[in-house]
């Protein structure tokens, strides 16, 4: 089955339940969960268009040619565990749903031509409780032999009866070739029987003891894993729009707990507007608002819930967009957290220019929280041993876009604590040439760096342009003592640049 094209019959809200329901086997109890979260956002709120969609009739291509097209109601295209945790979610809230939507559901399910035992004793039980007069029993034919059997075995009255001769040898046989063993060669079992599925499957070791529901724990138990199989091999295709049900842990649960119910919902709705590939209006814009009154431990949360360290960046611009609207409004230390989760992964790891999308979303966010911007983003970058060209382009564009004479000097109060490499240099020149209001006490700091960073820079044209812009335009800046100074540190260097600089330097004249 295609996950995508049967996910789009589906509108927003029940989509979550179908995302809900494919959680492994706690998908009923998270489906319930979400529906109670869409409750309280929405009294009004109901699970008829959620049914009507699952029972809408879809054309299934074969596998072969030989095989016929054939159209099937779409819950019988879901995988065999997803309808099992739907039957519990649907025996959940049964009461509240309109009697005739719920036959017409377990109508669609009988159509399955390959019903799992789960499925159709689940089934056949909401018809017995809705009062549809099913008179076929829970469990299947082969089900009812082997139970037999296995009573017969029971209150048998050889010395060897009992479990022993139940489970033993070749698991169930007949009576007379379970009787036919000899004494000798029976054995004492330690922890673990070797059992045979009630359906006919291949026998398997037990390390429990042998318990009166061991033929339903294993067929929910091989369901599990055809379920996963299958989820694994034809939904991953939709990721990120489902979760593995092996991540979904309950670490995942408790970090989720930790926040409050309001923004778990609306953690559900963003991640929906996401995923989504039409255009967000007002009031799926509002959602956003969550985040102002989120503190800086709830939006690291609610972040890495939603992966936005891994968000592709063609959503950037208009998840910013959004953050930015004139109605919401964040404290200093939660867009810092923000800024921080959003962007710096993404920063970090650029390996070229950053693209039109990226630029943008952080230009945006600058615009809004310049101070954020520094000890989020920018600070980490340049304290990063790793940073290079494209990492300091988008710095450069940023300095030169989104910061004004104030911000532009905390950078470079910034440089002063980290060893200076290239790319670091050429942040520095930016920020010089933007002529940003120097105090004297500042860059007498700045002078002391570039003389002490020097002499690793001998050979480097961009230090020496550095130092030229430095005699240029901050010349009145200059005192004798960094004039004496910058001459000891221009003593060294050998680039093409050095008589330039050495001229600009002679240059300077003291009253």
């Amino acid at each position: 089955m295609d996950a995508g094209v049967s996910l789009s019959q589906f509108d927003g809200q029940s989509k979550l339940l179908v995302r809900s329901l494919l959680c492994g086997v706690s998908g009923a109890r998270r489906a319930l969960g979400v529906f109670h979260r869409q409750q309280r956002a929405n009294p009004g709120v109901s699970l008829s268009s959620f049914i009507d969609s699952l029972c809408r009739d879809e054309i299934t291509c074969p596998d072969t040619k030989a095989q016929p097209v054939t159209v099937k109601p779409l819950v019988c295209l879901f995988p065999p565990l997803f309808k099992q945790n739907l039957l519990s979610f649907i025996y959940l809230v049964y009461p509240v749903l309109p009697r005739a939507t719920v036959l017409h559901l377990l109508k669609c399910l009988s159509q399955d031509p390959h019903p799992s035992p789960w499925v159709s004793a689940l089934v056949r039980q909401l018809e017995r409780n809705l009062g549809a007069q099913s008179q076929e029993p829970l469990h299947t034919p082969l089900f009812s032999q082997r139970l037999k059997e296995l009573s017969q075995h029971l209150v048998g009255g050889d010395d060897t009866g009992g479990w022993a001769k139940c489970f033993g040898g070749q698991g169930v046989e007949s009576g007379s070739q379970s009787g036919s063993s000899e004494p000798g060669t029976q054995r004492k079992r330690k922890a673990s029987f070797v059992t045979q599925d009630l359906d006919g499957r291949e026998p398997r070791q037990q390390s429990k003891r042998i318990k009166m529901d061991i033929c339903g724990s294993e067929c929910l138990e091989a369901e599990e894993q055809s379920a996963k199989d299958e989820i694994s091999g034809s939904l991953e295709r939709d990721a990120p729009a489902e979760t593995p049900a092996e991540e979904l842990q309950p670490a995942s649960d408790s970090r989720c707990d930790i926040l409050p119910e309001h923004i778990q919902a609306a953690v559900l709705q963003i991640k929906e507007l996401l995923e989504s590939q039409t255009d967000w209006d007002q009031s799926s814009m509002d959602v956003f608002k969550v985040l102002s009154g989120c503190d800086p431990s709830q939006v690291e949360v609610l972040c890495s819930m939603l992966c936005l360290p891994d968000l592709p960046e063609q959503h950037l611009p208009k998840l910013c967009s959004s953050i930015l609207a004139p109605t919401s409004d964040l404290s200093y230390s939660t867009a810092t957290t923000f800024i921080r989760s959003l962007l710096l992964k993404k920063v970090l790891s650029l390996s070229e220019p950053a693209s039109r999308c990226l630029v943008t979303a952080v230009t945006s966010l600058c615009g809004r929280w310049p101070r954020p911007m520094c000890h989020a983003l920018i600070g980490p970058v340049l304290e990063d041993k790793n940073i290079g060209n494209p990492q300091a382009e988008l710095l450069n564009r940023l300095i030169e876009a989104g910061l004004d004479s104030h911000y532009r000097l905390l950078v470079l109060q910034m440089t002063f604590r980290i060893e200076w490499s290239e790319a670091v240099l050429s942040i520095i020149h930016s920020v010089l040439d933007s002529k940003p209001d120097l105090s004297d006490e500042l860059f007498t700091q700045f002078i002391e760096q570039l003389v002490s960073q020097g002499p690793q820079f001998t050979k480097s044209v961009k230090f020496a342009k550095m130092m030229l812009t430095v005699l240029t335009k901050y010349s009145s800046y200059v005192t004798a003592a960094h004039k004496h100074s910058l001459h000891s540190c221009l003593m060294l260097n050998e680039t093409f640049l050095k008589k330039s600089v050495q001229g600009a330097l002679k240059r300077i004249t003291h009253s």
